[in-house]
Formats: structure tokens, sequence, C-alpha cells
């Protein structure tokens, strides 16, 4: 009898479909949500800290924007925020750990090594020192050129580029050790005896047997990019006013709660909203994993 494929054991697992359909669900609502509603929903209003209501499902904030197109728009700043900061970090530690692993010996000691000296630089530091550093002269470059859309979300560009610039280095760990296992194997013998190219040895037969263990970490790298995110957009140092991330939501959120007013939405909606996303995406991460294991064909 055939084993079973990847994906139908993925199907097979209802935790996975759920949080599938959730994401699903959650990027569809971030990408048309704000285009849906009302022109109005973005502009500041009369209606100051208003609850929930049929109007303002989700309630208004301090100037009176409707927190529903704030929370879906700051869905879709972190989504894309977590994605492209987990391109990122895909192919420069896919890249750099194919290679460490292929070559190997004082070439892999040496690269290895900087992994180390990197994961010991606290992470707040060197984003906030890429930040200092690009910022002011991403603006300036774009705005020579006009490109006023650069110019609006470079903060967001520069927080992309160093987020995954950190994240990496757990990906290049495992392409290594994955790549070590697999170099001495046949198929790869017999490649370089038929006098294939290095290059063509790791992008026609190793890179593809890694397939799934990149995949796994990069669906696990993107909630964990999404994190790093929040919490810069928490301390007022990630996405800045008027683009707003989970993370800035949140941080508005506990700014408004005080004894006197009971302002619950302001930090119950975004927090759900975003513990839904990183669960989902945490519990899809480890079905696939389970899913592209070769020993889960006998579970």
């Amino acid at each position: 009898m055939a084993e079973p494929s990847a994906l139908r054991r993925l199907v097979r697992k209802p935790v996975a479909v759920v949080c599938a359909l959730l994401l699903t669900g959650l990027a569809l609502a971030a990408i048309v949500g704000p285009e849906l509603l009302p022109a109005s929903a973005a502009l500041p209003s009369a209606q100051q800290y208003a609850p929930p209501s049929w109007q303002h499902p989700f309630g208004t904030d301090l100037v009176g924007r409707d927190l529903l197109y704030r929370v879906l728009s700051g869905l879709r700043v972190s989504l894309v925020v977590g994605l492209c900061g987990a391109a990122v970090s895909l192919v420069i530690g896919t890249a750099y750990g194919l290679i460490a692993g292929y070559v190997g010996g004082r070439t892999d000691r040496v690269m290895m090594r900087f992994v180390d000296i990197l994961y010991s630089v606290p992470r707040l530091i060197f984003i906030l020192v890429l930040i200092n550093a690009f910022n002011a002269s991403l603006q300036q470059f774009a705005a020579a050129r006009e490109w006023r859309e650069l110019v609006d979300y470079s903060s967001i560009v520069i927080l992309v580029v160093s987020l995954g610039v950190i994240e990496w280095l757990t990906m290049a760990r495992v392409v290594r050790g994955q790549v070590l296992a697999l170099r001495s194997r046949q198929f790869v013998t017999a490649a370089q005896a038929l006098g294939q190219s290095h290059f063509r040895i790791l992008t026609r037969h190793l890179l593809p047997n890694l397939v799934g263990v990149v995949i796994v970490y990069l669906t696990l790298t993107i909630p964990a990019v999404i994190i790093d995110e929040s919490f810069l957009s928490f301390l007022g140092l990630g996405i800045q006013a008027p683009q707003a991330s989970l993370g800035s939501l949140l941080s508005d959120g506990a700014a408004a709660i005080n004894p006197v007013r009971n302002l619950w939405w302001m930090i119950v909606f975004p927090s759900v909203v975003m513990a839904a996303t990183l669960l989902a995406l945490n519990f899809l991460g480890d079905a696939l994993r389970d899913s592209l294991d070769p020993r889960a064909r006998n579970r």
C-alpha cells in the first residue's frame, strides 16, 4: 500500500486544517477588510473612546478612529513585516548554511563562529543601530527620487531588513546540520564523481532535500518576526504613526488603561487578533514538521 504524501498527512490533522483556514481568513480580512469599510473609518471623529457598537464593532480610539479599521490595518502591516522578514531570513540563512555545511573544514568553523558572535549581540541594540544608521539615509534617498511611498514607509522597510538579518541565525544552523548529514550520501558523491559543479550540486541535489526543513522553520520564523516587531512597536521603536501594527495598537491600548475609565476594547481586540495569528502559525508549523518528517509515516 502506498505511503500517504506529506500533504495528505497534513490534511488529516484537524488542527492543521483549522489553523490554515483561520490564517486564510485573517489574511483575507487584513487585505480586503480595510477597503470594504467606509473611508471615514480611518479619519478622526468626535466619538472619542466610543465603546463597541453596531456602527463601530471594535469601538473607537483616542481620536475617534474606528478600531476595527485600525486592527485590520495593523494586522496587514504585521503580516507583511512577518512574511518579508522571514523571507529575508530564509534567503540569508539557507545560503549561509548551505555553503558552511558543504565546504566544511576551517571555512565551516569560521562561519559558525561568526554566527555565535551574532547570537551574543542583543537584538534590540542591533535593530536600533540599523534603524538609526539607515532610516534617515533611506528617506533622503527616496525623497531625492520623489519616491513618496518609500519615504512614508522607510521605517517599515528598515524594520523588515533588520528583523530578517537577525532571524537567519537559527535557519543557518539547521540547514548547515542537514547539509553535513547529506554531503556524504551516495547521490552527492556520484554527482562529484561525474564532475558536476559545486553550484549545481548545491542547487540541484542538496537544496531540494532541504525543502521540508526550510518550510517548517520558515513557518516558525514568521511568528518570531511578528513578535519582535510587536515588541519594538510596543516600545515605540518600530512602526511609527500614522501607520499602525498590532504591537503599536497594544501600546495605545496599554496607555489608555486607567482606573477611571474601563476602555477594555482598546487592548482586548488587538490582543485576540494577535494571539489567534501567532497560535495558528505555531500550530501549523508543528503540523508541517510532523507531516514532512519521514518518521511520521509510521504514526
